[in-house]
């Protein structure tokens, strides 16, 4: 067995999610190198990683201007995937497309030494579904984060039955290390417990809304005053940006290929992806 021990972290992909577990990550004390495909995309990066400063700053027990500068200082960015592969742990956070999923870790498993463990945040998919492709499924498992990582912060760990139980475990104390709540899962399930119960919440009212049912703020503003929650459904859905729903609907047929369509011509094609573009079911400053 290699060693498991974790000391430096690379994530592919700097979206919404991925942008925050690089911060956090460095934040935490780890370097960590943040991948994505173009420079462009490192562009876009670049003015999330400062706006989560700006946001540490305000809401981060404890941050201070040095902190969230020792941050920055340890995120590198790259557009080369073979340096991105060196890292300790290398978490996947890239759109949730199976095949993108499986080539980009049959990639990694070629460039990464063979002590890198290998992680997908992946919402719906299973690690069994894209694991073999990497070449090591002993090292491979699912690590899924909740959006606003600083402030919703649990971290589900779910293996496969190759898992290796000591690179389970360590990856379960880097959870920990980077502030975040450790859930185990003892076996896969498709959503972990999070998405297992989130998802059929965000397609309901969706669906609702798609239907002429209700109008968006009403179903919101349902959902608020019943449960006391602090955001409502499509709240939710505009803060982990529109393309993640669509790329999860499209993967169902019948209502969810009826509801994808909804989404796609409505929001998607016309440039509402959420609180990234500054519309999506609502409009933000």
């Amino acid at each position: 067995m290699t060693d498991t021990k974790i000391a430096t972290v690379a994530v592919l992909g700097t979206g919404v999610l991925g942008a925050q577990i690089a911060f956090q990550t460095a934040y935490s004390g780890f370097p960590a190198t943040a991948y994505d495909i173009s420079e462009e995309a490192l562009d876009a990066a670049r003015e999330r990683f400062t706006r989560l400063g700006h946001t540490y700053a305000a809401e981060v027990a404890g941050a201070t201007p040095e902190s969230i500068e020792a941050a920055q200082e340890r995120l590198h960015l790259t557009t080369d995937l073979a340096a991105a592969a060196q890292a300790d742990l290398v978490i996947e956070a890239i759109p949730e497309i199976l095949d993108l999923k499986r080539s980009t870790f049959e990639k990694l498993g070629a460039l990464a030494p063979a002590s890198t463990i290998f992680a997908t945040n992946s919402s719906t998919l299973l690690p069994s579904q894209i694991g073999d492709a990497s070449g090591r499924t002993d090292r491979f498992l699912a690590l899924h984060f909740a959006n606003r990582v600083w402030q919703f912060n649990t971290a589900e760990v779910m293996g496969t039955p190759d898992t290796d139980p000591a690179v389970f475990a360590e990856v379960v104390r880097f959870a920990s290390d980077i502030g975040m709540v450790p859930i185990e899962l003892h076996k896969e399930k498709a959503g972990y417990v999070l998405n297992s119960l989130l998802v059929p919440l965000l397609n309901s009212a969706m669906a609702l809304a798609a239907g002429g049912y209700a109008e968006v703020d009403d179903i919101d503003r349902t959902w608020r005053i019943a449960t006391g929650a602090p955001l409502g459904p499509m709240q939710i859905l505009d803060v982990i940006g529109l393309t993640t729903p669509y790329n999860i609907l499209t993967h169902g047929s019948g209502a969810d290929a009826k509801l994808a369509e909804w989404l796609k011509e409505n929001y998607i094609d016309k440039g509402r992806l959420g609180v990234a573009t500054g519309q999506g079911f609502y409009t933000y400053a």
